[in-house]
């Protein structure tokens, strides 16, 4: 029980990074393709954009 648990928060995780790092991304530079790159390596670009595009 508690594994599924854990499983559904990494993954919803991984889906609300992906989602964060697509608006981000879209926002920063107006393009589709750098959107989908982006969302491909979610909170990598995420930790990249909060540290470095302020």
């Amino acid at each position: 029980m508690a594994i599924e648990v854990r499983k559904e928060t990494v993954r919803a995780g991984i889906s609300f990074g992906s989602a964060l790092a697509i608006v981000i991304s879209y926002d920063h530079n107006q393009s589709i393709l750098w959107a989908i790159v982006h969302g491909i390596f979610s909170w990598f670009y995420v930790i990249y954009a909060a540290l470095f595009h302020s």
